[in-house]
C-alpha cells in the first residue's frame, strides 16, 4: 500500500496581492494543507506576514493552516498564532528557550505542535521532545528565503529523523520544507517525509494547480 504523502504549497511564493484566490487554486487541485511562513526580521533576514494576514485566511479558507514562526520570540507569540486560527504552529528549536513548555500550551490550545531544525541543528536534538511534538520540520534550505536550492544531506537527516522518531515510538509526522522541485521531490519523498512544502515549484508555474497535481503524483509514486 503507498504511503500517504501530503503536498503543503507554500503562500511566501504565491502573488499576496490575490492571496485568497491562489489558495483556492490549490485546494481545488486537491491541496489539504496551506504552509504560512512568519519570518520576523530578526530570527531570519526576511520579513513577512503575520497575524492579521492568518486571520484573514482563516475566513476564506477550511483548509489546514501550517504555520511556521521563524520569529525570535516564540515562546511568547505560539498561542496566539492557534487563538488566530492556526491548525499547526511550528517553532524553531533554536530560537524557542522552553520547547517543551511552548509545544505543550500549543497543544493545550488546541493546535498541533511542531519543531522545526535548522540545516546545521542535529537531529539528536530531538530526543527530549519528540513525544510531545505533532510535527518535526526539517528544513532543506537555510531559512529566510524562497527559491532556494535544496541541501542533499538534507536526505540523509530525513532518514535520522524517520529512525529516531520510529526508535522513540513517536508518532510526529516529518514534514520537509525548501527547494522542493520535480528533481527531487521523489526522492524526499522516499527519505521518509511526510509532508512536503513547494513554494515557487507551485506558485511560480502558469497553473498552479495543475504544478500541484504533477507534484504531488510524482511523490505518491516514488512512495508506491
Amino acid at each position: 500500500m503507498a504511503k500517504k504523502v501530503q503536498l503543503a504549497p507554500s503562500i511566501l511564493s504565491a502573488d499576496f496581492g490575490f492571496l485568497a484566490r491562489a489558495i483556492e487554486l490549490v485546494g481545488d487541485a486537491g491541496a489539504r494543507i496551506i504552509h504560512f511562513d512568519v519570518m520576523d526580521g530578526h530570527f531570519v533576514p526576511n520579513l513577512t506576514i503575520g497575524l492579521p494576514v492568518l486571520e484573514s485566511i482563516r475566513k476564506s479558507t477550511d483548509l489546514t493552516i501550517d504555520v511556521h514562526l521563524m520569529i525570535t520570540n516564540p515562546d511568547e507569540m505560539a498561542v496566539r498564532y492557534v487563538d488566530a486560527g492556526a491548525d499547526i504552529v511550528t517553532v524553531q528549536y533554536e530560537a524557542c528557550r522552553h520547547l517543551n513548555r511552548t509545544l505543550n500550551e500549543i497543544r493545550n490550545r488546541g493546535g498541533r505542535a511542531g519543531v522545526a531544525l535548522n540545516p546545521h541543528s542535529p537531529v539528536s536534538l530531538l530526543e527530549e521532545v519528540a513525544l510531545v511534538a505533532d510535527l518535526v520540520l526539517i528544513m532543506s534550505v537555510n531559512p529566510g528565503f524562497g527559491g532556494q536550492h535544496f541541501i542533499p544531506s538534507s536526505l540523509e537527516k530525513i532518514r535520522k529523523t524517520r529512525r529516531l522518531l520510529d526508535s522513540l515510538k513517536s508518532e510526529a509526522l516529518i514534514e520537509v520544507d525548501g527547494g522542493i522541485n520535480d528533481e527531487n521531490i521523489g526522492a524526499v519523498a522516499e527519505a521518509g517525509a511526510d509532508i512536503l512544502v513547494a513554494g515557487s515549484a507551485v506558485f511560480g508555474a502558469e497553473d498552479p494547480g495543475e504544478r500541484f497535481r504533477y507534484l504531488r503524483s510524482a511523490a505518491e509514486k516514488a512512495t508506491g
